[in-house]
């Protein structure tokens, strides 16, 4: 059973298996020792999905790597659990019932109590439109069904470095009306707090810390994504849009988030 899963020790598990979310009502139990662990510091995610085989796929695949999962198989009910209970880490399907995967994205960084919450996307729409619309709601990475639980666990163990906060807590910055605070990883403009995620406020203090200069899209992605990442060049275009909408004035005529055409982007203090 658990062979046809992809969950077995014989088998591969970066091996896609597409049509194995669907032949098996069963996928086992935990060994023992994993079920008993339920430490302070178990990294908990959710998983809002519709599709109860991937979600059992998912879960037994992520508590044997130690981690404390739950689900909900709607997309109210999921976004009514997340706000009760904030997860570290929410995998979320893009075609939900009653609620889509791109409105949970939308309300998730209008909160400010949740718009640091890191956010997978698990979809069957594979197309880079989709990708992109999910990176523009918030989403801060995307992985399409059929999937390799192996570069699941992988992608969202990266999630989770990037969003613990530096050890060393950097210096503040403040630029003009912009005040950019790493030990808190909190955002304010003219005073009042910028929510961010976690990845767009890493973009945001890399390029603010080093004012002035230009970095490739290729050199940003090592930066902030590391060489764990999964995203493409086009991701950082993405970021910087939405980073402009909340931070500068006029988005179409940046003061600080400026482009330089064929080479990259810049953060301009000359300005403020």
């Amino acid at each position: 059973m658990l062979r046809q899963l992809g969950v077995s020790r014989q088998i591969s598990s970066d091996q896609i298996l597409p049509n194995a979310y669907r032949n098996s009502p069963s996928y086992g139990t935990l060994p023992p020792s994993r079920r008993a662990v339920r430490s302070n510091g178990m990294k908990r995610i959710l998983i809002i999905e519709d599709d109860r085989d991937i979600v059992e796929l998912v879960r037994y695949n992520l508590a044997n790597e130690g981690f404390q999962v739950s689900s909900a198989h709607d997309g109210s009910t999921g976004l009514t659990t997340l706000k009760k209970t904030p997860p570290d880490l929410l995998l979320l399907d893009l075609m939900l019932p009653k609620l889509s995967g791109l409105e949970i994205c939308r309300e998730i960084r209008r909160d400010d109590s949740l718009n640091r919450l890191p956010i997978l996307m698990l979809t069957a729409r594979g197309e880079e439109a989709d990708r992109v619309v999910g990176l523009e709601m918030g989403a801060d990475d995307y992985v399409t069904k059929p999937f390799s639980p192996r570069e699941l666990l992988a992608r969202v163990k990266a999630l989770l470095r990037r969003a613990e906060p530096p050890a060393d807590a950097p210096r503040t910055i403040e630029i003009g009306k912009l005040a950019i605070d790493p030990a808190s990883y909190r955002v304010s403009h003219s005073g009042k707090p910028v929510p961010l995620s976690t990845l767009e406020f890493r973009l945001l203090y890399y390029l603010a810390s080093r004012p002035n200069r230009v970095f490739t899209r290729d050199q940003l992605l090592d930066a902030v994504w590391g060489t764990d990442r999964f995203v493409t060049p086009r991701s950082v275009d993405v970021y910087v849009r939405r980073l402009r909408e909340k931070i500068e004035s006029d988005p179409e005529n940046p003061v600080h988030l400026k482009t330089v055409r064929g080479a990259g982007y810049l953060f301009e203090t000359r300005a403020a």
